[in-house]
This record gives C-alpha cells, sequence and structure tokens, in this order.
C-alpha cells in the first residue's frame, strides 16, 4: 500500500564508500487547489488505487462545512466511507480516532477541517501505516502539507514527526469562509519563516548543524511572496485565499526537503511556544509566531519593521495588546523561549536572554508600550 514514506532520513552507514550518505524525501502526489475542487476528492482517491473503505476525519462544526460533501464525494466514487468526529490535537485523542479508524476497517483517511484535525489525522496515518489526504477548511497554519504535526498537553505543545499527504485539496471556496483572522495568522506563520531561515543558518555556522540550501530557499521565497502580497490579502475575498494557501503549501514542502521542521520554525515558534505556557489566554499560534519574528529579526539585526509593516497591512497581530496577551506575558515568554526545545540553536543562544534584555527588545519593537 502508498504510505506518506519517510520525510527525509539520512544514513551514513554500510554503504560501501567514504561517502556513505543518502535521503529520502516525501511529497504530496497531487495538490488541488482552487474554486471548487473538493468535487475532485473522490476521483483523485480512485487514482491513488486506495482501498475501498476509508474514514473521514473533520470536526464538530467542519462536518456541515465541508464534511458532509467530503463523504458524498468519496460515496460517489464507490468508496465505504467512516465519519470520525475529532476534537483537540493530543496523543489520546490520536488514539481514540485510531482506534475508530481501525474497527471501521479504513485503509485510507481523509482529514477535512483546521489544523487540529489535520494534526490527528496525519500521526494517526503514521501509527496506522496508511495513507492520507489533506482537505484544510482554513489556513491557520502551515501544516496543511507539512510531516510535522502539533500535538498539546496540559503543559506543553510538541511537534513530532508524520507522514506527509499523498493529496492537498484546498478548495478556496471552502477556506475563505473561514473567520479571517485564521487566514491572517496562517499568513503570519509563514511570513516568520525569515527568522526560521536565519536561526537555521547560524545553527550551521556556529554548530555545523546539517542544512538544506533548496529548503531554506523554498522557506525564504513562501515568506516572500506572503510580504510582497500583503496588500492583496484581505478579508471576504476568495482572491486572497488564492494568494495566501500556494505558499503554505510549499512552506510544509520545504520541511519535507529538510527533514525537519527547521526551515520554518526557529526561535520566533521557541517564543511562541513559551507564550503558550505564560500567557493567561494564549493568541493563534500563527499569530504568536508572526509577532516573535518581528522581535526575532531585530535580534538578527536584519528589517524587522518591514516584517511588522507587513502583518499590519494583512491585519495580523504586532503587539501584546492586538494578541490579547499582558506584556509580562511577553517578557517572560521571552526569557523563557531558549528552553522549549533546547537541542534547537537559534539566536537566543544557550542562555536565552535576562529580563531586562527581553524587556528592552520588546519596547524597541513596539511589542509593548
Amino acid at each position: 500500500m502508498a504510505t506518506g514514506g519517510s520525510t527525509g532520513r539520512e544514513s551514513t552507514a554500510g554503504l560501501g564508500s567514504p561517502f556513505g550518505k543518502s535521503r529520502s524525501m516525501a511529497f504530496p502526489r497531487s495538490v488541488l487547489a482552487g474554486h471548487g475542487v473538493l468535487g475532485e476528492l473522490g476521483r483523485s482517491c480512485r487514482q491513488f488505487d486506495f482501498p475501498e473503505r476509508g474514514a473521514v476525519i473533520t470536526g464538530p462544526r467542519t462536518t456541515t462545512l465541508a464534511g458532509q460533501r467530503a463523504i458524498g464525494a468519496l460515496r460517489d466514487a464507490g468508496f465505504t466511507i467512516e465519519e470520525i468526529v475529532a476534537h483537540e490535537a493530543t496523543l489520546p485523542e490520536v488514539a481514540r480516532v485510531a482506534a475508530r479508524a481501525t474497527a471501521a476497517g479504513a485503509r485510507f483517511l481523509v482529514a477535512v477541517g483546521g489544523g487540529s484535525k489535520i494534526d490527528v489525522t496525519k500521526v494517526a496515518a503514521r501509527d496506522l501505516g496508511v495513507p492520507w489526504v489533506s482537505v484544510p477548511t482554513s489556513a491557520a497554519h502551515d501544516g496543511i502539507s507539512s510531516p510535522r504535526a502539533s500535538l498539546h498537553d496540559p503543559a506543553s505543545v510538541a511537534s513530532i514527526s508524520a507522514v506527509v499527504p499523498m493529496a492537498v485539496i484546498a478548495d478556496t471556496s471552502i477556506i475563505v469562509q473561514a473567520p479571517f483572522r485564521l487566514l491572517a495568522s496562517g499568513c503570519a506563520d509563514v511570513i516568520s519563516n525569515v527568522t526560521a531561515v536565519l536561526d537555521w543558518r547560524l545553527a550551521t555556522r556556529l554548530r555545523n548543524e546539517e542544512f538544506s540550501s533548496t529548503a531554506a530557499t523554498l522557506a525564504e521565497y513562501t515568506a516572500q511572496e506572503i510580504v510582497d502580497h500583503a496588500a492583496l490579502i484581505k478579508p471576504n475575498l476568495e482572491e486572497s485565499v488564492w494568494i495566501a494557501i500556494r505558499p503554505m503549501i510549499m512552506a510544509g514542502i520545504a520541511m519535507s526537503v529538510a527533514g525537519s521542521s527547521r526551515p520554518c520554525s526557529g526561535s520566533e515558534h521557541l517564543f511562541s511556544h513559551a507564550l503558550d505556557r505564560t500567557a493567561e489566554r494564549p493568541s493563534l499560534h500563527g499569530e504568536q509566531c508572526g509577532v516573535g519574528a518581528i522581535m526575532m529579526m531585530y535580534l538578527h539585526g536584519g528589517d524587522w519593521k518591514r516584517i511588522k509593516n507587513a502583518l499590519h497591512v494583512i491585519g495580523a497581530p504586532v503587539s501584546a495588546r492586538e494578541l490579547g496577551v499582558r506584556p509580562e506575558e511577553v517578557i517572560e515568554a521571552l526569557v523563557q523561549a531558549h528552553r522549549m526545545r533546547p537541542e534547537r540553536y537559534t539566536i537566543l543562544g544557550d542562555n536565552g536572554l535576562t529580563r531586562e534584555a527581553a524587556e528592552r527588545l520588546a519596547s524597541v519593537t513596539g511589542v509593548i508600550g
């Protein structure tokens, strides 16, 4: 059975030569983006020679918006489909969904929903060893096509390896119906790739970390696309979804090329993960990454004002007030950020920022004040 395969492993052992390196990369076999493409779901799954039984993983709200349509398209194509309503992206929920899919005899999965439903599905597909298809109903972050998933527990958020989808079917006529805040958050997440790549290059210079220029270039390109077209990304405009969704999908591909989340996750993501812990009411992941990118670009000595302006034009938050968090929560997150993933070297270094440095950074960039 076809599966997502490896997400980028490298080996140096037993290949019989001094060079001895190998890498495998997996990408979506099909990407459909545009108006009304959900209708192609059944045909696409037939082209992949999927087995007869599958499951659609959707949410309590997205089942009405698109889940039932997806099930109908698959059944019209001759598949036997089980609907599974998923909730928060946690390991227990992944286990529950996987058990339901197994009980139904599902040999492929289709995720129809936002980021949490896609994350649950990609990990369940990994655990079951079956292929899956991504059908996003919103675009709040760049996980639509990536082999990484964010799973939550009461104390933290873990980024874990999963499998890439066999196909991405992004129907812009559906995604435009989601609150614009979600699309703006997804754009902010992609814009933050610029600081993620800077961190990656820094780790390569100082820690000799493995680096992929192809993955880095892809990630930088996606960020540049959003920044260059920021003025065209507006509420209730399907063309805006079209502009934004392609870079989001390509960001996921950049992670597949790298074999890790490195090209799209650096110090700005560490800040976001820390803010999830320190804030009483955290904001959306992409929104927090965008604000983090403003501050981390300042630390890198880059054009942080350009990032801030692009986020402002799109309508994404650029300050603690707009995020809905307190200044002291931002400062605490900056102080704690380097501890979120100690193995991932960034501009924050091994020891992180002092409280005084964090307060000055947030003040100078206008995040607090």
